[in-house]
């Protein structure tokens, strides 16, 4: 009886055993597969709203009817839960682009089990959400690089406690990074480079101490760095570069012993870098370029064994290269460019056999390259950039044993004779040689290259035409010849060059009337300018053109009235040709031109009402024309002279991306100046620093009518020039909210009035010409108006007086002592008078009084 009771207990609690153990299941969970099928939708009817756009050929596996383990783009654990999405790139990507918002992730909130979501890639709006990253409490990896996320770090986010991996890079979050960010004791990698965060590094980052990569560049991070970043011992990569960080490295940084790489460029350090680099040992890059760092390289650097990148360009370092580098054996890349070394550029340097990449000499620097030198290079490199050494003689034999060769940059040395033929065959990448002594011509197998990219021979004494077979080099991006003696018509081959990005072939002899066709080829940037071309104004520039430079030539005719086709262009200068035609039929309407010179040609007609379309103009002239009529009204609605500019002007921001290899001497490129009429002078405004500038010039024409007052809403004016023309009537009071203006010519019209005391409040005003009008009263003073003290610049105003040119004004005149006498004189007279008329009454009855007391006194002596 006990054994037939024992066998069903037995029996039952077998049964109950085996339900407690947990049995894998045939499929994800039901509630997870609805979440992505979800999530799924609504990108089906984002795509489908977009007809250039597809879904990604993995999500074609995300079926209802299977097993969503089974599906592309994600990973399940053992027990089927869903663990990893890997939904980067899955947003559709076209011309005009649907607005994607962040709420698209909210299914996406129900699989608590996720321990890896990449949503890299996608341009998704707006917040990151917050109460949805609160479920994923498992969450270990997190990649939400290269969306357009804004506003700040949601708490929710930093509270996360598996989290070891998080990228944010490349999302516009702005703010502060706040002391919670040291909630995050387990990450390993915390990326949140290219956003706006400002303000100092919290302290609690460096409490982080499980982290093995920081990076934290391309922000607006300021202050020191702090100590405490010694305390990240476990740091492998340390990004900080792009900030606006300052002070000195603290030498804790010696503390990081694993550390391999460090980027510190482009902030503000300042001091010696610290001794105590020599403790990291398996530094592999070290980057401290575009710094402010003085006092000489530390030999210690020299004693850091797996180093294969050092650069320490752009700083402002003094002293010989140290002797210690080239114990550095596995040394790859060696920048020393733009600081203040000084001495000899010692030989050893092509001794160590790693070597590949050699930049040095640059602004700044005073390496002098040794012309009796004979060397036999161990190495083999594969870029040489010797800017400003003093080579001098004809290009170094040896570099023609560098068979590895792809770029050569000897600009800025006082290299002579001809460009030699064992280097036309070396089929180069990118070859610099700008500022030498150079001459001859370009031998044409130079352009049979099948990987030239880059040819800059601006500023030598090269001459003859250029080669026939120059568009055979079709892989050339930029071809800077300017500044030579090159002559004849430009080759028709060019038609085949269409990877070119910028043609510089300005200041040579180069003529003709035919020019070759670009058709749908993408060319930004072109000056040919201050050369000998005629004809009529060609229009066989492509539509991406962005910069076109024609000025100081002999084109004649009507300004091409197609024009407004060239819908990217951002800078025109037509400047000193023979242009004709009415200029209000003609004027481009291209809503990008920032730049537009028509200075001495002969334009006719007026400005018309339309010139405020020109939303991104800043710098207009077209002063020696014979344009007529009033200046309009809506001149004044010019916004880009209205709003003061706080980026650079970057028409030049056109490289393709493979040459960034060369991004040295792109940083240095120098295009061709803007010559513009400044402060009485023709000077040139540096391509590199043009976007500071707002600069209207009508001088020299025959305008007439009164200035508008809305020319007073142009704040962010430095030059105003109006000279040399017929206006008349008064200066705006208006005038006197031009904050920036540094120059003010409005000299040879008939206007007529004061000098608004509103000009006082231009304090960065160096020169103001009001000569040659009808100009009455005193001259304003006070702040700088009482610099303005040429006398020229207020000459043949009649009326005009002021402590400036030394003629008082009336009200100022004291009266002459004459004068003064005169007036005493009157006034004496007058009082005497007055006494007269008071004294005279008085005096009488005072004379009867007394008679009448003396008769009575005489009548009492008669009685008695």
């Amino acid at each position: 009886m006990a054994t037939t009771l024992t066998t069903p207990l037995l029996i039952l609690s077998i049964f109950f055993i085996f339900n407690s153990i947990p049995i894998p299941s045939s499929s994800c969970p039901l509630h997870q597969k609805q979440a992505l099928l979800h999530f799924k939708s609504t990108l089906d009817a984002i795509h489908d709203s977009e007809s250039s756009s597809y879904l990604p050929v993995e999500l074609n596996s995300w079926k209802p009817n299977s097993d969503c383990c089974t599906w592309d783009r994600l990973k399940c654990s053992k027990a089927k839960a869903v663990t990893e999405l890997h939904l980067y790139s899955i947003v559709p990507e076209s011309n005009n682009p649907a607005p994607v918002f962040s709420n698209i992730l909210t299914p996406l909130f129900h699989i608590r089990s996720l321990k890896l979501l990449d949503i890299a890639m996608n341009s998704l709006l707006g917040e990151i959400p917050r109460d949805g990253f609160r479920n994923l409490t498992e969450l270990v990896h997190l990649d939400m690089a290269l969306n357009k996320f804004n506003g700040s770090i949601p708490s929710q986010l930093l509270q996360l406690p598996k989290l070891q991996y998080l990228d944010l890079t490349v999302n516009p979050l702005l703010g502060t990074l706040g002391p919670e960010v040291g909630s995050f004791r387990s990450l390993t990698t915390l990326r949140l480079s290219f956003n706006n965060f400002q303000g100092p590094i919290p302290s609690q980052v460096f409490e982080l101490e499980s982290l093995r990569i920081l990076d934290l560049s391309n922000n607006l991070f300021q202050g020191v760095l702090s100590p405490e970043v010694g305390k990240l011992r476990n740091l492998e990569r340390l990004y900080l570069d792009r900030n606006i960080l300052s002070g000195i490295i603290p030498k804790e940084i010696g503390n990081l012993t694993k550390l391999t790489e460090l980027y510190l460029t482009d902030n503000h350090f300042s001091g010696e870098i610290p001794a105590s680099v020599i403790n990291l040992k398996e530094m592999v890059l070290l980057d401290l370029s575009n710094n402010s760092f003085s006092s000489q390289i530390p030999s210690a650097i020299g004693r850091l064994p797996n180093m294969t990148t050092l650069d320490l360009s752009k700083n402002e370092l003094t002293g010989p290269i140290p002797s210690s580098l080239q114990n550095v054996s596995k040394l790859e890349t060696l920048r020393l460019q733009h600081n203040k070394l000084a001495g000899d550029i010692p030989t050893w340097l092509f001794n160590i056999k790693s070597l590949r990449g050699l930049f040095i000499g640059g602004n700044g620097n005073s390496l002098t390259w040794n012309n009796n030198t004979n060397i036999v290079p161990r190495c083999s490199l594969q870029q040489i950039s010797m800017t400003s050494c003093r080579l001098s003689g004809q290009i170094p034999k040896w570099i023609s044993s560098q068979k590895d060769l792809t770029f050569l940059d000897l600009s800025m040395n006082q290299l002579e004779g001809k460009f030699p033929f064992w280097l036309a065959d070396m089929d180069m990448e990118g070859i610099v040689l700008s500022d030498n002594k150079l001459t001859g011509s370009i031998p044409p197998r130079l352009f049979e290259s099948l990987g030239l990219k880059l040819l800059a021979l601006s500023r030598n004494n090269f001459s003859g035409e250029l080669p026939e077979n120059i568009g055979n080099a079709s892989t050339l991006s930029m071809l800077m010849l300017s500044g030579n003696n090159f002559s004849g018509k430009i080759p028709m081959s060019m038609s085949h060059m269409y990877r070119l990005q910028v043609l510089d072939l300005s200041r040579n002899r180069f003529s003709g009337d035919n020019f070759f066709v670009l058709g749908d080829k993408n060319l930004p940037y072109i000056d040919l300018s201050y050369n000998d071309f005629f004809g009529k104004i060609p229009m066989t520039f492509s539509s991406e053109t962005r910069v076109l430079s024609l000025g100081g030539n002999k084109f004649s005719g009507d300004l091409p009235s197609n024009l407004s086709n060239l819908v990217s262009l951002e800078s025109l200068d037509l400047h000193g040709n023979d242009i004709t035609g009415n200029f209000h039929d003609v004027l481009p309407q291209i809503p990008t031109l920032q730049v537009l010179n028509l200075r001495d040609n002969s334009l006719k007609g007026f400005i018309p009402r339309t010139i405020s379309n020109l939303t991104s103009l800043r710098i207009l002239d077209l002063s020696g024309n014979n344009l007529t009529g009033s200046i309009p009204q809506e001149i004044g609605n010019l916004k880009r002279m209205i709003e003061t500019p706080h980026t650079k002007y970057v028409p030049f921001d056109i490289w393709p991306r493979y040459m960034f290899i060369y991004d040295d001497f792109l940083d240095n490129v120098e295009f061709q100046d803007l010559v513009v009429n400044w402060k009485n002078s023709f000077q040139g405004l540096s391509s590199h620093s043009i976007g500071i500038y707002s600069f209207m010039d009508l001088s020299d024409n025959r305008f007439s009518g009164e200035i508008p007052a809305s020319v007073g809403n142009l704040e962010s004016l430095k030059v105003l020039n109006i000279s040399y023309n017929n206006i008349s009537g008064h200066i705006p009071v208006s005038f006197g909210n031009l904050k920036d203006m540094e120059s003010l010519d409005l000299s040879h019209n008939k206007i007529f009035g004061s000098i608004p005391q509103s000009l006082v409040k231009l304090d960065q005003l160096a020169i103001l010409d009001v000569s040659n009008n009808r100009l009455t009263g005193k001259i304003p003073t006070g702040w700088q108006m009482n610099t303005m003290n040429e006398l020229k610049f207020f000459a043949n105003n009649s009326g005009l007086c002021g402590m400036q040119i030394m003629i008082k004004c009336p009200e100022d005149i004291p009266p002459t002592p004459t004068e003064e006498s005169e007036e005493e004189d009157e006034k004496l007279s007058w009082m005497l008078w007055e006494g007269a008329w008071f004294g005279f009454p008085v005096g009488f009855f005072s004379s009867i009084l007394i008679m009448g007391y003396l008769l009575n006194f005489l009548l009492l002596f008669k009685f008695w």
